[in-house]
């Protein structure tokens, strides 16, 4: 459940941070951003909002990569007595002679 939470919170970061950039470079929230041009401040606005989308990314995959692993598989051992007998019974049948194939004519 845990990983679900994560996930969502990253999506919502990724989601608002960009959102919240670009609002305030264009109601000149940003101490600085009032004296850049038109052009500038949509450059800036936009490199800043991408670079911050990247750190939440970076953010989420770091989180993920400490996430504990799971508890290690243990395949079914009823599956493992039926495929290791299946295995037995194709290698004893590879190991009879063989017999030579009567022709069909």
């Amino acid at each position: 459940m845990r990983v679900i939470q994560k996930f969502f919170v990253a999506s919502l970061f990724m989601w608002a941070i960009p959102i919240a950039i670009l609002y305030a470079f264009n109601h000149n929230m940003l101490p600085g951003a009032s004296n850049l041009s038109p052009y500038s401040m949509t450059l800036v606005s936009g490199f800043l909002a991408v670079i911050s989308v990247n750190v939440v990314i970076a953010f989420y995959i770091y989180l993920a990569m400490r996430e504990p692993a799971a508890d290690k598989h243990e395949p079914d051992p009823k599956f493992l007595a039926e495929a290791k007998a299946s295995i037995n019974q194709s290698t004893g049948n590879a190991q009879k002679p063989s017999q030579p194939l009567k022709k069909e004519q």
